[in-house]
């Protein structure tokens, strides 16, 4: 007895304990801090670009930020745990409240509260009473005729000493809240069942994994796919032009699952347009859909925001990427060592180059672009580091263009350049570049450049060597100069044409200094000088002048001294330049502002060529393009929960805000005298100036103008 007695006090608390929980689910203020919660996640969700690679959250945030932010999941919100956890419990609030609050709600709507005393009347606040000439029952039907016809529904109750006429306007206000609330739950499931979540259920349920590894589609393993009926998933699914696809890529935080589908798509026919600048304005796809269990062939046509549909899953168009475009590099060796060689490959293939008798690298093409938009205007170089190569800016920094009604003072001046090629050179430790080259010269800053681009990981933006084109628009001007600079018996020639051409006839003693002077600058420039232990020093260009001049004059005279080497160095290079154009068989250059500009782009570009990280430029010649179209298939029964909740919720808005809820109140007795006595009264959901108008024109129409209405005493 005393166990069972000791044990009622801990039930009961652990009944208040679950009632105060339900309490707490069910309340109003729990569901608006979820529903608040969920709108600042899907606020982050939208800021923040979805499901990319990791390096471009660490080159937009940087490491510690993205490492936290991709820990608590900011990079799939709409999959994460938390999210998907807060719109089930914003579903189990919302459904509480529905259920808590529904039966109440229709238990007043079928109430007309004609049972209310007639003494209540004087509590509210629109009341009044009048005396009227007819008898009572003549004034209950001409209040019964005049509220009916004013839309009004009204009950009566008769009662010994009078009637009770009780009626109501407005009742869709109580609907509304239903129908916003039954919303949010329709809207939330459709959610969750469009999400990410019945996708990892079906993993769970099917023992499935995600695929983190590579290669080609047909040989991931069965545990990395799930079947064609599967109920809901978004996936994506990319075909070159002329070839047919039929299994798609779910993206998953750790990886990918593939999704069989139960058709093949066949693109036939890819179609972009541009505008005049270059910018795409158009692209669709000519599809043909073949159905696996039938052997249908249906023909359709994807645009962007027009899907086409088959067996219940929508295709949308999602953007568009090379298919297996075949290019032909020129190889071009930057020491001189070898002759140019072409070199044929397929983008999303690779293939083995010699660059040198002791060293092989491996290219990897990347991917082709033959529409390049890029705003010129402005555009400069960075400082170039001393293992940088100089940046140019092809774009406007970011800072000007936060936001759409950011302003910046550089002009923009759009324009299409040309093709681009992207390969990777990769070597024996498996140590990887990216590089990306225009084929054509692009003028920036008013002169004609070819852009060699690198960088060392996806997370940097990409360094460009800018090479001047020479006067026939080409690179081999430029690369006769830089074979030329490696060959020490041309570096002789050059310094000794510069020394009879710049030395004072008459002063022998200063040719001697001005080619030992010449020999010297050349030389560091070259990167041809010896070191102690008897080798070459490995980088050449301005930095080794920089370097010399630090090491050997003092610090106030390096200005005057860096002057003049920097002019001899320009004139042996002048001279350089005519003998490399001698070899050649082509005439020299003119003196012109022409020449000049070359020579000038020229030492700046042979300078940072000796910072460029690859033995080889490659320069791209040719191309087959082969387009691929990226497809977005999903199957998205939830739709239908979503559409339906967006007009509930419209229909919910609309009747709680411009729909209010009046109900009134008439009991007419007879009067002391002949006549009769009647007594109004009005309530609504809000009190505005409205109701009081409506309240003064029924007060006129129920009492009768010719009545003298008193005013009801106070309660």
């Amino acid at each position: 007895m005393s166990a069972s007695l000791l044990s009622r006090p801990a039930d009961a608390r652990r009944a208040r304990a679950w009632r105060d929980a339900l309490e707490l689910l069910a309340s109003m203020r729990f569901a608006i801090a979820l529903l608040t919660v969920i709108c600042i996640a899907s606020v982050i969700g939208t800021v923040v670009q979805q499901q990319q690679p990791t390096a471009n959250y660490v080159n937009q945030f940087g490491p510690f930020w993205a490492e936290l932010f991709g820990r608590v999941g900011l990079y799939t919100v709409y999959s994460t745990w938390w999210f998907l956890l807060i719109l089930a419990f914003l579903v189990a609030s919302t459904s509480l409240c529905i259920a808590r609050n529904a039966p109440k709600i229709a238990a007043d709507l079928r109430s007309t509260k004609e049972r209310l005393r007639e003494q209540a009347l004087q509590a509210f606040h629109h009341k009044a009473q009048g005396r009227l000439a007819e008898d009572r029952d003549s004034a209950f039907q001409r209040v019964s005729t005049l509220l009916q016809s004013a839309g009004w529904r009204p009950r009566v109750h008769q009662r010994p000493h009078g009637v009770m006429i009780a009626a109501r306007k407005g009742a869709a206000n109580k609907v509304g809240y239903l129908a916003a609330h039954s919303a949010i739950v329709l809207i939330c499931l459709g959610g969750l069942v469009d999400g990410d979540l019945v996708v990892r259920a079906q993993m769970w349920w099917q023992d499935k994994s995600v695929f983190t590894g590579g290669g080609l589609l047909r040989d991931v393993p069965a545990q990395h796919r799930l079947g064609a009926d599967n109920p809901t998933f978004r996936a994506n699914l990319l075909v070159p032009e002329g070839a047919r696809a039929g299994v798609a890529v779910i993206n998953q935080p750790r990886g990918v699952v593939l999704q069989e589908l139960p058709f093949d798509i066949e693109l036939t026919k890819f179609i972009v347009e541009y505008y005049d600048t270059g910018m795409p304005k158009l692209f669709a796809s000519q599809v043909v859909i073949h159905d696996r269990e039938t052997g249908e062939r249906k023909a359709a046509t994807v645009k962007v925001n027009e899907p086409a549909f088959h067996r219940g899953i929508a295709i949308y168009q999602s953007s568009f990427d090379d298919g297996g475009s075949s290019v032909t590099l020129r190889a071009l060796p930057l020491n001189g060592a070898g002759a140019p060689f072409e070199v044929k490959g397929t983008v999303g293939g690779s293939t083995e180059l010699k660059a040198g008798a002791d060293q092989t690298l491996t290219l990897e093409f990347s991917g082709l672009r033959v529409i390049n938009v890029e705003n010129l205007g402005g555009s400069g170089a960075g400082a170039p580091g001393s293992t940088d190569v100089r940046r140019v800016d092809l774009a406007s920094a970011l800072g000007d263009h936060l936001g759409s009604g950011a302003k910046s003072n550089k002009p923009k001046t759009l324009r299409n350049v040309g093709p681009s090629v992207n390969y990777k050179l990769r070597d024996a430790a498996g140590q990887a570049r990216e590089f990306h080259n225009y084929m054509l010269p692009v003028e920036v800053d008013g002169q004609r450049v070819f852009l060699a681009g690198v960088r060392d990981s996806p997370d940097q933006s990409f360094r460009y060597l800018r090479i001047p084109a020479d006067d026939t628009g080409a690179l081999d001007g430029w690369l006769r100069l830089r074979h030329a600079l490696a060959d020490g018996a041309l570096r002789d020639q050059a310094v000794q044409r510069y020394v009879r051409r710049a030395a004072p006839a008459d002063r022998p003693e200063m040719a001697e200094q001005l080619r030992a002077t010449a020999d010297r600058a050349l030389a560091l420039f070259a990167g041809a000088v010896p070191t102690g232990d008897g080798a070459t020093q490995p980088r050449g260009g301005l930095q080794a002048l920089a370097d010399f001049l630090e090491s050997t004059v003092p610090e106030a005279e390096r200005g005057r001294i860096s002057e003049v080497l920097l002019r001899v160095l320009n004139g042996c290079l002048l001279e350089l330049a005519q003998l490399s154009r001698e070899r050649a068989g082509l005439p020299p250059l003119p003196a012109d502002e022409a020449t000049q500009a070359f020579m000038t782009q020229s030492v700046i570009s042979l300078s940072d060529s000796f910072h460029y990280p690859a033995p080889l430029l490659l320069s791209l010649t040719g191309f087959d393009q082969v387009q691929a179209s990226v497809f977005q298939v999903a199957r998205a029964p939830g739709k239908t929960l979503v559409y339906l909740g967006a007009v509930l919720l419209i229909i919910g808005v609309f009747a709680m805000l411009y729909v209010r809820e009046r109900r009134l109140w008439v009991w007419l007795e007879d009067g002391h005298g002949g006549g009769s006595r009647a007594t109004m009264a009005l309530s609504s959901t809000r009190r505005t100036l409205d109701t009081d108008r409506e309240f003064e024109r029924l007060q006129q129409a129920v009492l009768g103008t010719a009545a003298a209405p008193t005013p009801a005493p106070a309660a």
